[in-house]
């Protein structure tokens, strides 16, 4: 299958004209809408994003991913391999937390062009033929970078910002919950959060933080808006208070 994660947005041609592409290129092959949200023009919380997100594709997927603001400029088309995963987009950090949770990878630059190739939708005219021709398991030209060329190393291992708010106005962050203990509590805008199994085990309008569905620490309010109540937005950064450190 192939799947997509782009920042277009629900409203407007951009993804039906994706669509049209791998419909015409690799005929047959599901496409899977999984996100068309991601965080407009921030490959580096995308990245996390992303990453929270793939586990439960199988092996030989193709994720044709795109949050592009350098569309046109020096940064590179790349195809990355991640643990028999393939993801088809531009070297911009996008792939760097999928790199750097993955055992098996490799990058490679993409030498393909098509005939047209517009200066501004790359999604459309570049990494949309090539996702259909992985998916059909025919060759791409293209050569091999160095692993680290396409790396974001001062970048943290997880991010503490807001990374996603869903239509709930939960809001997701770039932590993963495995790394803190669920005694902390989390200070966000003067707002201090306890942990919660789930929604209903607090009161109405009560905010909390959980560990959410992919892993991830996420704050909510039960039967509410966590943005609207906390007053947060994407990028906003959060402090986590543990007993070790008494603050």
């Amino acid at each position: 299958m192939i799947v997509l994660f782009t920042d277009f947005g629900e409203v407007g041609p951009y993804v039906g004209q994706v669509k049209a592409v791998l419909m015409r290129e690799a005929p047959g092959i599901p496409v899977i809408d999984l996100l068309h949200n991601a965080p407009m023009y921030q490959s580096c919380a995308s990245s996390y994003l992303l990453a929270s997100l793939v586990d439960i594709f199988p092996t030989d997927v193709v994720f044709l991913c795109v949050v592009d603001p350098g569309v046109g400029g020096n940064r590179a088309p790349v195809v990355v391999e991640a643990d028999g995963k393939y993801f088809v987009g531009p070297d911009n950090g996008l792939f760097e937390i999928i790199l750097r949770r993955t055992k098996q990878k490799s990058v490679r630059a993409i030498t393909w062009e098509p005939e047209y190739l517009s200066a501004t939708f790359h999604g459309r005219d570049l990494f949309s033929p090539v996702a259909a021709r992985l998916a059909k398991g025919d060759p791409v030209p293209s050569k091999a970078l160095p692993v680290g060329s396409a790396r974001r190393l001062h970048w943290p291992d997880d991010l503490k910002e807001i990374i996603y708010l869903d239509n709930f106005g939960n809001a997701m962050t770039g932590v993963r919950a495995k790394t803190i203990p669920t005694d902390a509590q989390i200070l966000v805008k003067n707002h201090r959060l306890a942990q919660s199994r789930t929604f209903s085990d607090n009161p109405e309008g009560t905010a909390f933080w959980y560990e959410n569905s992919s892993g991830l620490i996420e704050f909510a309010v039960n039967k509410g808006d966590a943005a609207s109540k906390l007053g947060i937005e994407i990028g906003t950064t959060f402090k986590i208070c543990t007993a070790a450190t008494g603050k």
